[in-house]
C-alpha cells in the first residue's frame, strides 16, 4: 500500500487509485460522480440499468479508505425518461446492504436555475447530497454553520404569551414540546437540510461543475482544519480548491487529462491567491 500524498491530483481511474491508498486514512469524502446517461461527451455516461453495479466497487474502496469517524457526501440526480429512473434509489439500498448507513438526504436547492417545462413535468431546481457514514458515531461541527435565527423571531418571540414560557405539549397529539422562551435571545440557530447556492452558470471549461460553496458546506460541517477531503471524481478541482481555502487538505482523482489538467491549473492558482491573502 503506498503512502497516502496530500495536496495532490492522481490521474487514472478511480477505482484503480483508490486501491492504492491505506485504509482508514480519510476523514470526509464529498464528490459528485457522472449522473447515468449524463456528461456522454466527456465521461462517456453509464446506463441507468447498469449504474449501481458501476458504482459499488468505487464505494467499496470509499468505504476502506474512511476513517471510521468520517463522512460521504455523495451529490447525485436521477434523471427522467417519461417516467423517473430510480437507480439513485436502487444506489441508497445496495449502499445499506454493503454497510453505509444512510444518516441524512440534504438538499441542494439551485436557487437560480432557470424555469423550464415540459409536457409532463417542470425542470429540476434541486439536487441531492445522501450523507452515508461507517458509524453512528461520527465527527460532525455543527455550530460551525449555525445562521442567523431569521425575521420571524423578532415579531413571535416579542410578544410571547404565558404559555409561551413553558414547555407545553403540541396541540396535535404529537407528543412534540415547544418552550420559546429558550429562543429570546438567541442570534444563530442551526439550520435546515435544504441548502441553497446558485448553480454554476459561468464558463469553467467542465461540463458539470458545482459551486465551491457546496464542497465547503460540507467541509466545514463533518472536518476540522488539517483534516483531509477526498473527491474521486475531482472534474475542475471545485473541492479541492474549498478545502484548500478552509486550511483542510485534499486529494482528488480525475480519469480525463483535459479536466486533470484543469484542476492542477485550478489549483495551482488557488495556491497563489490563498498564500497571497494570507502573508
Amino acid at each position: 500500500m503506498k503512502k497516502l500524498v496530500e495536496n495532490k491530483i492522481y490521474y487514472g481511474n478511480a477505482l484503480r487509485v483508490l486501491k492504492l491508498f491505506p485504509s482508514n486514512s480519510i476523514d470526509l469524502i464529498v464528490t459528485s460522480p457522472p449522473y447515468s446517461n449524463k456528461r456522454m461527451g466527456s465521461y462517456g455516461g453509464v446506463k441507468p440499468e447498469e449504474y449501481v453495479n458501476w458504482f459499488l466497487p468505487i464505494a467499496e474502496q470509499l468505504f476502506r479508505v474512511l476513517k471510521n469517524e468520517g463522512s460521504f457526501v455523495l451529490n447525485i440526480k436521477e434523471g427522467v425518461n417519461i417516467e423517473r429512473q430510480t437507480y439513485v434509489l436502487d444506489l441508497i439500498i445496495a449502499l445499506r446492504k454493503m454497510g453505509w448507513l444512510w444518516i441524512d438526504e440534504y438538499i441542494w436547492r439551485k436557487k437560480t436555475s432557470m424555469p423550464g417545462k415540459w409536457s409532463n413535468r417542470f425542470r429540476d431546481g434541486w439536487e441531492r447530497c445522501l450523507h452515508l457514514t461507517k458509524n453512528k458515531k461520527f465527527s460532525m461541527y455543527q455550530d460551525v454553520v449555525m445562521v442567523p435565527v431569521g425575521d420571524w423571531a423578532k415579531k413571535r418571540i416579542s410578544n410571547l404569551s404565558s404559555n409561551d414560557l413553558k414547555r407545553t405539549r403540541s396541540s396535535t397529539g404529537s407528543g412534540l414540546g415547544r418552550n420559546l422562551v429558550n429562543w429570546k435571545e438567541r442570534k444563530m440557530v442551526y439550520p435546515d437540510n435544504v441548502l441553497e447556492f446558485a448553480p454554476v452558470c459561468y464558463n469553467t471549461g467542465h461540463s458539470a461543475a458545482f459551486p465551491k460553496e457546496l464542497p465547503g458546506w460540507f467541509i466545514k460541517l463533518f472536518t476540522k482544519k488539517g483534516n483531509i477531503v477526498l473527491d474521486p471524481f475531482i472534474g475542475s478541482g471545485t473541492t479541492a480548491i474549498a478545502s484548500l481555502e478552509l486550511g483542510r487538505k485534499f486529494i482528488g482523482i480525475e480519469i480525463k487529462k483535459k479536466y486533470y489538467n484543469l484542476a492542477c491549473k485550478n489549483i495551482k492558482k488557488a495556491k497563489t491567491n490563498h498564500f497571497s491573502l494570507t502573508e
